[in-house]
């Protein structure tokens, strides 16, 4: 299995570090079943593959076995924006029968994180993540990992990520904050019900968190009282 390293993941500080831990455990608290979740949006640029990579990553960190999936077959960018190297095989190398799977999973740095990239784009992706072999893959991870978490493309510009989600036991959206309008968000919902994944929930992406924004307010007055100004924890 090859080995590759996470590069440039931005530093999280300790409120977005609980967000992920509060969202890592209301994944539990969805059932025992919920094992292959998968994680869209409405456009691109809304921050679902950093949410998606940084809940993996929190799963790992916890002590569950992860397998993180790019399922963006149309325009990935992890591989560019966590700078992992040359990586010759991905999803779509297994998924057209060209490579076996053992040749396009990877061990990253973290113990119990494996990932497998997408691979050179195809011309048919909704065929591929459509066919009998990707949900066939998907029922057998479920035997192997705690969690399998599927970074799909976006609801709004192609159908693909409505395809993987059926075959998943749930789905979350990613919203980025102060862009999506409910109309455009309801769409995205109704997709994913006409799929017939259950939807887990909401993330709320990219929130100003700023000195004088109403999260940088409420959330800096409770953490600067509940925690010290270097995250450890003072008196309530």
């Amino acid at each position: 299995m090859k080995q590759v390293t996470l590069q440039y993941l931005e530093p999280l500080d300790f409120r977005i570090q609980e967000a992920y831990k509060t969202l890592r455990g209301n994944i539990g608290f969805c059932g025992a079943d919920i094992k292959t979740i998968a994680i869209t949006s409405t456009v691109p640029n809304e921050g679902k593959t950093n949410v998606s990579m940084h809940l993996a990553i929190s799963m790992a960190e916890a002590g569950y076995k992860v397998c993180f999936i790019d399922a963006d077959l149309r325009k990935s960018v992890i591989v560019g924006k966590y700078k992992v190297g040359q990586v010759k095989n991905g999803l779509t190398n297994y998924l057209s029968g060209q490579e076996e799977w053992d040749e396009c999973i990877c061990e990253t740095e973290y113990e119990n994180l494996h990932m497998v990239f997408a691979g050179p784009v195809p011309p048919n992706p909704s065929e591929l993540v459509g066919g009998a072999l990707f949900y066939e893959k998907l029922n057998a991870l479920k035997e192997e990992y705690d969690y399998v978490i599927i970074d799909t493309p976006p609801l709004g510009s192609v159908i693909d990520g409505a395809i993987i989600a059926a075959v998943c036991d749930g789905a979350f959206i990613v919203i980025e904050s102060n862009r999506m309008s409910y109309r455009q968000i309801r769409k995205t919902k109704e997709q994913l019900e006409r799929s017939g994944c259950r939807i887990l929930g909401a993330v709320l992406n990219k929130v100003d968190m700023s000195a004088g924004s109403y999260y940088g307010n409420y959330y800096g007055n409770y953490y600067g009282n509940y925690y010290g100004k270097d995250g450890s924890k003072g008196e309530k």
